[in-house]
């Protein structure tokens, strides 16, 4: 059995957005009920006793303050839950929050070679002691089981993926490579597995084809659609200069894909299908697509 926790399905910079008033963020300002954090997911395949975290947010203390399950154990002067980070990318918002998990409790970091480098290169992720957190490279089309910090399985299975996409942007001269955009596939070897897609430029029909029949998949849902950021006043770069698909077009694209529950993550600020009644969402929504709020939790 899988359990996985939304812990934040917004993009970079959360919404509200520190500086925005935009119609988005305006709203989310006045209701607490529309704010969001920037996109993490955790990942049991032990019914909850462990957790594995989808990449590392600049939010991730207020969602692990936010999530019972990740709460430390009563009982223990010092414990987590949380056995592992998977990164997907090196983007910013993917692992600024490593830089809060320091505190000396031992977890795995597993991530492509191309992001562990990246980790490498920046002596500030040194605060992550290599004896407590070892950087484990994950291949491209290699499924493996990440272990607990005791050295015994998780009982999950990975199995990270290219999908089309674009370094992270601070990267961009270094020029482009396989793992700059990456693929999660999570399963137990039983049962109906998940899908983490939090950036993609296209659907492939490879792609396609690999989502096909998965009881859950969360998809790149930066934009409604492609130049949003510049009708709406907010940058001048369209979301396939971004790397990502528009989520109208991710709805066309997968609309004839079996998948059981489809929800967009990596949501953008400037994206109208954050607000409840909006024609966006209600399209959205028409189409078996969920916008998940922090908490939502899925088990397959």
């Amino acid at each position: 059995m899988l359990k996985v926790v939304i812990l934040g399905s917004a993009a970079g910079g959360a919404v509200p957005q520190w500086n925005c008033n935009c119609a988005q963020c305006a709203a989310a300002w006045g209701d607490p009920a529309l704010r969001n954090t920037q996109v993490s997911a955790a990942i049991s395949a032990d019914g909850g006793q462990h957790w594995f975290l989808i990449n590392a947010s600049p939010d991730i203390r207020q969602q692990i303050l936010d999530t019972p399950a990740l709460h430390p154990a009563k009982g223990h002067l010092r414990h987590s839950p949380i056995a592992g980070v998977i990164l997907t990318n090196g983007e910013i918002d993917a692992i600024a929050g490593l830089l809060s998990l320091r505190e000396g409790t031992p977890f795995a970091l597993h991530a492509h070679a191309r992001v562990l480098a990246t980790l490498r290169a920046n002596s500030v992720f040194d605060v992550l002691k290599a004896d407590l957190v070892p950087r484990i490279p994950m291949a491209l089309d290699t499924e493996f089981e990440p272990l607990l910090p005791d050295g015994t399985p998780s009982g999950l299975r990975v199995q990270a993926f290219a999908v089309p996409g674009k370094p992270a942007w601070y990267m961009e001269d270094a020029g482009a490579d396989p793992g700059d955009t990456i693929g999660l596939k999570f399963s137990t070897g039983e049962g109906d597995s998940a899908y983490f897609i939090a950036a993609c430029a296209e659907v492939t029909p490879d792609l396609a084809a690999r989502l096909a029949g998965a009881g859950l998949v969360m998809f790149d849902g930066t934009l409604w659609q492609d130049d949003e950021m510049i009708r709406a006043g907010l940058g001048q770069k369209t979301g396939q200069r971004m790397g990502h698909l528009s989520m109208s077009d991710s709805i066309t694209a997968l609309a004839g894909v079996e998948i059981g529950t489809r929800v967009f993550v990596h949501i953008n600020n400037s994206n109208p299908a954050l607000l409840p009644h909006s024609p966006e969402r209600l399209q959205a929504q028409a189409a078996g697509w969920r916008i998940p709020l922090p908490g939502e939790e899925f088990t397959l």
